[in-house]
């Protein structure tokens, strides 16, 4: 019953997809080009290949294909998934403005035609009737001679049509490529205080600097991991906490790409668990690396440091390998005199982490929505989706990522790195 499910809902998108395809098709290269222009062409046979290149960056990577290929068609397949819901955006609020301006040159009289037929005029029977011109070659790239105000009506329309998609599709290009930057410069460093009732004055001031959603990949590489690592180094937090979906592979093709993970440095330690995309990639293998890079996993474990108690839990999506969440096994014996910070990659495990007395979750998966606006479909799914919020006793930190999945662009949610620092009700 799954499967057919999934493949009803896989149908749809793809009858979708190819409806919205052949939707702009029609507007920004039927309309704004002559049968058999070289334009046409070009168009069409990009409306063609683009999603399939989209189809081939999402599919290669479980198809287990040469990570090379994986590079190749990445970088392409996700850029044209980011600028399609632009463009499609802005043609859907361009299209009444196309028709409102098409409206308006219908109700115009051309300049020279005439409305009604020509009045008869009288020609003497002595004169000979002059000889038909010639016709001449037609002017524009149209097959065939039409009549002047067909020509000139089809003329504007193709104006309208040009001018209009132009404008959309330079919005929708300028927005993916500002998105496109911002991810590519790097996260940037947000700074959240958290009071903790709990937490003693000797620890007032802890920073915690929190990442989440790296996604290391065919897209982003080492040199963005080299950017997170200098960024968080700079803020010389007392620990860092990497919150899941580190990488979208395996260790031999992204292994040298999670290298600058070693030269993290923080007083307390740097500690990691996993999200879910690690268990699309093979969780145990990542979980055996990053402790080689000199990081610590919390597979459902718990550290007791000098003022509170820090615990991890394993994604939920782990419960696929029977190694999902375990909190009894994470918080079950602490003392709760002791404030305690959970690592869930998940926001949804919140209620668990209230059942528990946790004093504050740190939390990514959301990405923030990263495409405006995912964000409002990202609120339908997660209980917070950027930011802090408290459910009862205890508060939610969800962190917007430092990377992008997909599309290495982010629009309306920029990336980060947030350093955490608690303070003491009593400082």
């Amino acid at each position: 019953m799954t499967i057919l499910v999934f493949a009803l809902v896989a149908l749809a998108v793809c009858a979708l997809l190819v409806l919205v395809h052949r939707w702009l098709w029609i507007r920004l290269v039927r309309d704004t080009t002559a049968p058999g222009a070289r334009t046409r062409r070009i168009g069409t046979a990009l409306t063609i290949a683009l999603p399939l290149l989209s189809v081939a960056a999402l599919t290669t990577g479980r198809a287990g294909a040469p990570f090379w290929l994986q590079q190749t068609v990445a970088w392409p397949g996700y850029l044209w998934l980011a600028v399609l819901l632009y463009l499609t955006l802005t043609m859907l609020v361009a299209e009444p403005i196309r028709a409102l301006l098409l409206r308006r040159l219908a109700h115009r009289v051309p300049s020279g035609a005439v409305a009604g037929p020509p009045a008869p005029q009288t020609v003497p029977r002595s004169a000979a009737p002059a000889p038909a011109p010639a016709p001449l070659a037609a002017a524009t790239d149209e097959p065939g001679p039409e009549p002047a105000v067909v020509g000139l009506e089809l003329t504007r329309r193709r104006f309208v049509a040009r001018a209009v998609g132009g404008a959309a599709a330079a919005v929708a290009v300028g927005t993916v490529a500002t998105g496109t930057y911002g991810v590519l410069r790097g996260p940037s460093v947000r700074r959240v205080q958290v009071p903790l009732a709990k937490l003693p004055r000797a620890a007032h001031g802890f920073r915690i600097a929190v990442v989440s959603d790296v996604h290391l990949g065919p897209v982003l590489g080492r040199a963005h991991t080299q950017r997170i690592v200098d960024t968080v180094n700079r803020t010389q937090p007392d620990l860092i906490a990497i919150v899941g979906d580190l990488v979208d592979g395996s260790v031999p093709d992204l292994g040298p790409a999670a290298e600058p993970l070693r030269r993290l440095s923080a007083r307390h330690g740097s500690y990691f668990v996993t999200g879910n995309h690690e268990y699309f990639s093979g969780a145990q293998q990542w979980i055996d690396h990053v402790r080689e890079l000199g990081l610590t996993p919390l597979e459902n474990a718990r550290r007791a440091l000098p003022h509170f108690d820090l615990a991890g839990v394993n994604d939920i999506q782990g419960e696929t390998e029977g190694k999902g969440p375990d909190f009894q096994a994470a918080l079950g014996d602490r003392d709760r005199s002791r404030a305690a910070v959970l690592l869930a990659h998940q926001p949804v495990v919140i209620h668990d982490a209230v059942r528990h007395g946790v004093d504050l979750q740190l939390s990514g998966h959301t990405h923030g929505g990263q495409l405006w606006p995912g964000n409002y479909l990202a609120e339908l799914a997660n209980p917070t989706v950027a930011g802090l919020e408290r459910y009862g006793d205890t508060q939610l930190y969800v962190s917007r990522g430092a990377g992008a999945w997909g599309p290495p662009v982010r629009v309306g949610a920029p990336s980060d790195i947030t350093v955490v620092e608690l303070a003491s009700f009593q400082a």
